[in-house]
């Protein structure tokens, strides 16, 4: 038991490294979307997501949920929040009009947070209900840009790419965390990813 621990306790301090270089790397840019000559292709759909701070943090707070959750919620949040942003995404391309786009990813970031800092723990079709709403959001944020994007399939697959990679670091970062401090290190967590959503709501 101790040497599990202590294992624990180990990766603790490289999680939250790890976690604290994404925030400094994107403190620079705390909009999501890049809107000056950055859509080329695969290397710049793979930027996307991770060098915009809203959509970064909302992508970790759905693993993080999920693995606060446990059982199956620990893929299927993060299964289907790209299934349904890839929707949002085809909306976008389309053309098809969606209002206040940047307030629902703001929220998208402080209604996770918020799960997370309370351990809200909904049944499995509530919280996969609340995941696609929001999914649509940041889809549809993405989908807006690929027409302009000079090869749109491999920015699609760029920023799919970075997505599913960003949930499993939630996960990862959710599972580890988790266990600390009976899950309150992990709360705290929340409640930081919480405040930046409150931020973007006021930018």
């Amino acid at each position: 038991m101790r040497s599990s621990q202590a294992s624990i306790w180990g990766r603790a301090p490289a999680v939250g490294l790890a976690f604290a270089a994404l925030v400094l790397i994107n403190a620079g840019a705390a909009e999501a979307h890049v809107e000056e000559g950055v859509l080329g292709g695969f290397a710049s759909g793979l930027q996307h997501p991770i060098f915009g701070l809203d959509h970064l943090l909302a992508m970790l707070a759905v693993g993080i949920w999920g693995a606060q959750m446990g059982g199956r919620r620990v893929w299927t949040l993060p299964v289907t929040f790209p299934l349904i942003m890839a929707l949002g995404g085809i909306a976008g391309m389309a053309g098809l009009y969606l209002p206040s786009v940047e307030i629902g990813i703001a929220l998208s970031v402080l209604a996770l947070g918020l799960a997370i800092a309370f351990a809200w723990r909904p049944f499995e079709p509530v919280a996969l209900a609340l995941i696609a709403v929001f999914a649509v959001f940041h889809g549809y944020a993405h989908g807006v840009e690929l027409p302009g994007a000079a090869d749109p399939a491999a920015y699609a697959t760029g920023f799919v790419v970075a997505t599913g990679a960003i949930h499993v670091a939630g996960i990862g970062i959710g599972l580890v965390l988790g266990t600390l401090f009976r899950g309150w290190v992990s709360r705290g967590l929340g409640a930081a990813i919480a405040a930046s959503g409150l931020y973007f709501l006021w930018a």
